[in-house]
């Protein structure tokens, strides 16, 4: 995997500005914050992200991927205010599950979510490299 960052351009805080990977595939849908019981583990946005992070790395898992081969993540949230407080804490999360904050990401804020209880929902595409063993 290759972080595609133009020159003079500053290095973005919390993702990358594109990706260059090759080889297999993965592709996670939007993940959100409940557990293998459909039971939404909390009602905060920050608890709702850590949940949905594990959630897709244990997705990945089952395709041989890990987290550190995502190469793009799409957030929809549902209230970008609550969002942005909740960085410090949603960055941790990042940090504890996936590690690097080199997947190139977008945000969006969305007016609702299919599930009413969602406050955030994150989809993933990974791709595992072809000498990864």
């Amino acid at each position: 995997m290759q972080v595609l960052l133009p020159p003079g351009w500053p290095r973005p805080r919390g993702y990358a500005n594109g990706v260059a990977a090759s080889g297999r595939m993965v592709f996670v849908a939007g993940m959100v914050g409940w557990d293998a019981d459909g039971r939404f583990v909390s009602d905060t946005l920050a608890g709702q992200a850590r949940q949905a992070l594990q959630n897709i790395v244990e997705v990945l898992k089952v395709a041989g991927a890990k987290p550190e081969h995502i190469v793009r993540m799409t957030w929809y949230v549902t209230d970008k205010r609550e969002y942005v407080a909740a960085y410090p804490e949603i960055g941790t999360a990042f940090r504890e599950l996936i590690g690097s904050f080199n997947a190139a990401m977008t945000a969006v804020q969305v007016s609702a979510l299919i599930e009413d209880q969602a406050r955030v929902e994150i989809e993933a595409t990974a791709v595992i490299p072809a000498d990864a063993g």
